[in-house]
């Protein structure tokens, strides 16, 4: 069975961590990646103290910590740009570390413009792969979230995972409108480049029937994929009610033999 979590960034924003955990065991999902800069407060600047207070909080709970979720991109051609998100990268990936989450998002945003796409997926992979590798030593995957102008097109962003090359980079899905080809109305094409090194997926409205929701998730339980299918939308008025109806409709999409 595929697994139901959220990501923080927006629906729960403004929730300190005690309110996820609470909110997320009452609502029935069983993960959550924390979104940077949000107000739970799980960042870089924790002490070791606060860092063993958040493990211990999800060691109490049942609900997951599935990733911390960082805003790191590596398609600057500016050496110091990129050498500055690859340290900073490092430094996130041992905050995933120490409070027990099982893999960190990044993501490439864009090809500069007037470069090469090749020049920019080979910088772009470079990067991964050494922070991939970082990672592997802290135990923590490192999940590249289908991102940015140019990046998010099928098959360059295949192409950066090639490029990158390492065994704990995986792809974050992002469930982008690109996933369909222009005049086309299946995604399966493109979800055969990535098939197998999907790690988690985002999942945006699902009553938007312009995206082939159901064949996403057979696609997956077909794959193997057992992971964590996660919430990714926009803040609520009323939050719980939202939830509650997603949560509806990700049941209503999972395959028969499922």
């Amino acid at each position: 069975m595929l697994q139901l979590g959220i990501v923080t960034y927006n629906i729960a924003k403004d929730w300190d961590l005690p309110t996820i955990l609470q909110k997320l065991e009452k609502l029935g999902y069983g993960g959550v990646e924390l979104r940077t800069t949000h107000k739970h407060g799980v960042e870089v600047g924790l002490s070791a103290e606060g860092r063993r207070e958040v493990r211990k909080r999800f060691e109490d709970s049942p609900v997951e910590l599935v990733g911390l979720g960082s805003a790191f991109e590596y398609h600057s051609p500016d050496p110091a740009v990129l050498r500055k998100m690859i340290a900073d990268t490092k430094e996130y990936v041992r905050l995933a570390h120490d409070v027990g989450a099982l893999g960190v998002k990044v993501r490439p945003n864009g090809i500069p413009k007037g470069e090469d796409p090749e020049t920019a997926f080979k910088r772009i992979g470079a990067a991964l792969h050494e922070v991939g590798e970082d990672a592997e030593g802290q135990g923590v995957e490192i999940r590249v979230e289908v991102h940015g102008t140019g990046t998010s097109e099928w098959p360059g962003f295949a192409r950066i995972m090639e490029l990158a090359n390492h065994p704990n980079v995986g792809v974050c899905w992002n469930s982008n409108p690109q996933d369909v080809p222009k005049g086309g109305s299946s995604i399966a094409g493109n979800y055969k480049l990535v098939a197998g090194k999907i790690r988690t997926v985002h999942l945006r409205d699902l009553t938007d029937e312009a995206y082939p929701w159901p064949e996403l998730f057979r696609l997956l339980t077909a794959d193997g994929f057992h992971g964590f299918t996660m919430a990714e939308i926009p803040e609520s008025t009323d939050p719980d009610r939202v939830l509650r109806y997603f949560r509806s409709l990700w049941k209503a999409y999972q395959p028969v033999h499922a």
